[in-house]
């Protein structure tokens, strides 16, 4: 879009240029309240705009969110189908403010599963906010990191069979160019939410050197101020990327 907003330059010292976040706890925030799971989900979904909006304030440019899983289909036929009415819903309702606040979508996964609907407008919201650049938000949906690597492998080895790309040279920059965050840079910052400690194969290659924070925050009582505090933490770190600082 024209005239949209330029990034801001960090307001947190050695803030993270690139956040991502597994938000997780959405089902037990709703069930100690005594409400379904997808209560929990629609009180999540509202979080996620709070953190969008103070990505520019804290000075983080890319924000990567893991929406759905491939292991989501797992869940209850009521749960998933309300997760899908709500991306949807989501999508329709954020489009206009998204694209005003010179937010960047791009969503990651498998569509293949997804239906038409959903697809159509998610490809609407990409479309409207190609142009944005204020923060560059990258949903995943459908998404799994394993599932993205052996995709990736897959379009590699077609270019290998068809002489686009010599076996010979493919090396550790080769395989990145494939996988759907390819246009994006990886993560430095990796939070998740509930105080479980893993990363649920969730951005696997790309976060091989992203520091790591586990909260007990569960993800609809995450607040910017909390968000603030973890990315104030990173600038705070020595990364040595296997090297040793001297």
């Amino acid at each position: 879009m024209a005239g949209a907003p330029q990034p801001q330059m960090n307001m947190v010292p050695g803030c993270p240029r690139h956040v991502a976040i597994i938000m997780d706890g959405n089902g037990r925030w709703a069930t100690q309240r005594g409400r379904p799971r997808l209560f929990g989900h629609h009180a999540g979904a509202r979080r996620v705009r709070e953190i969008v909006e103070s990505c520019p304030e804290i000075g983080v440019d890319y924000l990567t969110i893991f929406a759905f899983s491939t292991e989501n289909w797992k869940r209850t036929q009521v749960e998933v189908a309300g997760l899908m009415n709500l991306f949807r819903r989501y999508i329709i309702k954020e489009t206009k403010v998204l694209r005003e606040s010179g937010v960047r979508v791009r969503f990651i996964g498998d569509r293949v599963r997804l239906d038409d609907k959903l697809i159509h407008l998610m490809n609407e919201l990409e479309a409207a906010t190609e142009h944005n650049n204020q923060v560059h938000l990258t949903i995943a949906l459908n998404y799994g990191g394993r599932d993205e690597v052996a995709r990736a492998t897959k379009r590699l080895a077609a270019d290998v069979a068809a002489g686009r790309l010599r076996p010979e040279d493919v090396d550790e920059e080769t395989l990145p160019r494939y996988l759907d965050t390819h246009v994006l840079p990886d993560p430095d910052l990796v939070i998740r939410t509930s105080g479980e400690a893993r990363i649920s194969n969730f951005l696997l290659w790309q976060s091989a050197y992203s520091e790591y924070e586990f909260i007990d925050t569960l993800w609809p009582d995450f607040t910017r101020e909390e968000f603030t505090r973890l990315c104030t933490a990173y600038g705070g770190r020595e990364r040595r990327f296997g090297g040793v600082l001297r």
